[in-house]
């Protein structure tokens, strides 16, 4: 009896071990992080990226100052920030005070770590960058074509509040260079801020995407985090878009608005579409 008990334990163990061992197959298969199979941008040589990101590391409910490790998600700044310079674009990393930017753990895992992380963890150059971010009140934003706003549960409790990040994306909007403005996920509460010349919203009225309400409930930190984008964004006016699956975790989708200045990503899944189209506009543009 004990030998047949024994047997079966082991059964099961070993059957635990090989769901464990192919659960990031499963995931991705299921929509997490797909590949990107559209069109590459060609864009024209010395044109520039700013990456920006959170620099809060604390899941922290209303009221409290402890809980988990938290930040940018990984993949949200890793797969833009090649997709850039893979296309030759020169890329910078700013954060809303500067210094280091805290990568969410979680993120990093083997079960949803991306190729592009693991090439992130093994980059002497983009870890130096991620952990001497530059401060955005010091950068020059009407330097770059490309403004792209890096998510991840961190981004919750400081980018939408941040009234520097918002006067910056205003003075991007309008300056020469004409900069394509976006981001992913958490990241698009970095655009809640911005205002126009006449005081108004300056995202109001057009379409865009993050992420859902729907799956902030899913991952259970509805009621810790203190914004939502789907929720700040209808608020400031935007004509929200977004797709959805069984668990939004696997949804992905992608917004340009129709004057061609912003786009926008639904999750952590819309990381290399949303890059690709910020680039396909500048190289278009840069034909004009």
């Amino acid at each position: 009896m004990k030998s047949k008990f024994k047997k079966m334990a082991g059964g099961l163990l070993l059957m635990i071990g090989l769901i464990v061992l192919a659960l990031p197959t499963l995931l991705h298969k299921a929509g997490l992080h797909p590949e990107y199979h559209g069109e590459i941008a060609q864009v024209p040589a010395g044109k520039r990226a700013l990456i920006i990101a959170t620099n809060h590391s604390v899941l922290s409910a209303p009221g409290e100052t402890s809980g988990d490790a938290t930040g940018v998600m990984a993949s949200e700044m890793t797969h833009p920030y090649y997709n850039f310079l893979d296309a030759g674009v020169e890329v910078d990393i700013a954060s809303i005070k500067g210094g280091e930017i805290p990568v969410d753990p979680q993120t990093l895992s083997r079960i949803v770590r991306t190729p592009e992380d693991d090439r992130f963890l093994a980059d002497s150059i983009f870890l130096a960058k991620v952990k001497n971010s530059l401060a955005i009140v010091d950068v020059d934003v009407t330097q770059y074509d490309i403004i792209f706003i890096a998510g991840g549960w961190g981004a919750a409790y400081d980018l939408g509040y941040s009234t520097e990040l918002g006067e910056k994306i205003t003075e991007a909007y309008y300056a020469d260079k004409q900069a394509v403005i976006g981001g992913v996920c958490h990241g698009v509460l970095g655009l809640i801020k911005a205002k126009d010349r006449d005081g108004n919203l300056l995202i109001a009225g057009r379409r865009m995407t993050g992420v859902t309400d729907k799956q902030i409930k899913e991952l259970g930190i509805i009621d810790i985090t203190p914004q939502h984008p789907e929720a700040e964004l209808r608020k400031a006016g935007v004509i929200f878009e977004s797709q959805t699956a069984f668990r939004d975790l696997f949804a992905t989708h992608v917004v340009v608005d129709d004057e061609e200045r912003f786009v926008t990503g639904q999750n952590q899944n819309s990381g290399h579409e949303t890059a690709q189209k910020m680039m396909a506009i500048v190289a278009k543009n840069s034909m004009l």
